[in-house]
């Protein structure tokens, strides 16, 4: 089968489009024929060696994936050969086949590949941060920063899900008009962040933030908190993880929580598949519309992850081999 490789910690321009030997399905794993691989900010810093988890080279990146289930291992009970399915399986998505645990794979109907890939990584992110990180509630403002990127749009979908009134961020007009069709009551821009967010709060803060960018955005937010808010941290798009001064959680009693999805569906494998399963109803109750903005050949993947690591992806990006 065809595949990208990352054979050692580079640039993305080393990634190799190249031959490998296909998955075999043993035990309870099955074996995915691919019709999409979902494209992720955490990919890109993966294959150059920046990111939290370094796996041995060389390896397969891609950790989302949906198709049809082509072989099933011999202890595998709730799948079948023939099955649309969808799969988190933190690497080996970058490929013609993938091989996952039954347990990570979840059929997905006729639901459109970029869709379901979509739902795995950018909405189950959200989901997590929104749902057990922050205890979002009807009523609480949620600032949503990069408004317009997969994630963004997700999080503003279920924030409004959740009864929040849902202001969005973004560098530009298009971006938040993406973002105000998404369902945001408010987008405004990042030029005077900490100003605009009191005047729009009645100078009560933000309760809830979700930050994916870092930088001068944190530190805008982080003097915007209203008393009892929490401040999610989800990644750092900007390139700049910021520095806290933890003396303004102490004067505005507020929270600073982390927010790791991967860690989430393997601590608590339990709660995640729940998680999916609202994602999946809140999906087919057309609650939730993923924007999948580009769908592109499996061989592109290095120019792909470079638009998304500059910022310049609004919605999903996905690989089609």
């Amino acid at each position: 089968m065809k595949a990208i490789i990352c054979n050692e910690f580079a640039p993305l321009e080393q990634l190799e489009y190249a031959d490998m030997p296909d998955p075999a399905a043993k035990g309870s794993d099955v074996v995915i024929k691919v019709e999409a691989a979902g494209v992720n900010y955490p990919d890109g810093l993966l294959v150059q060696g920046l990111y939290q988890m370094k796996p041995e080279r060389p390896f397969v990146p891609g950790m989302e994936a949906a198709g049809v289930v082509e072989s099933v291992g011999p202890d595998v009970k709730t799948l079948k050969v023939g099955d649309r399915v969808a799969t988190i399986c933190q690497l080996g998505g970058y490929a013609e086949k993938v091989v996952a645990e039954e347990g990570r794979v979840f059929p997905i109907g006729d639901m459109d590949g970029g869709d379901a890939c979509a739902l795995m990584v950018a909405y189950g992110t959200s989901h997590h941060a929104l749902k057990q990180r922050a205890d979002l509630k009807a009523g609480e403002t949620l600032v949503v920063l990069g408004g317009a990127g997969a994630t963004g749009v997700a999080a503003i979908q279920i924030g409004k899900i959740m009864g929040a009134k849902v202001i969005a961020v973004c560098s530009s007009d298009e971006k938040r008009a993406i973002a105000l069709k998404a369902g945001a009551d408010e987008a405004i821009g990042y030029e005077n962040l900490k100003d605009q967010l009191k005047d729009m709060t009645g100078g009560k803060g933000v309760d809830v933030v979700y930050d994916v960018v870092g930088g001068e955005a944190f530190d805008a937010c982080s003097r915007s908190m209203a008393r009892n808010g929490r401040l999610l941290i989800i990644g750092f798009a900007s390139g700049t993880i910021p520095k806290f001064p933890v003396n303004l959680a102490l004067v505005k009693e507020y929270a600073v929580v982390g927010v790791f999805w991967g860690n989430f569906t393997r601590a608590e494998p339990e709660i995640y598949a729940d998680n999916m399963k609202e994602l999946i109803g809140w999906y087919q109750d057309g609650k939730v519309k993923p924007v999948v903005e580009g769908r592109y050949p499996l061989a592109d993947a290095a120019d792909v992850l470079k638009r998304v690591l500059g910022r310049g992806a609004t919605g999903k990006l996905v690989l089609e081999p």
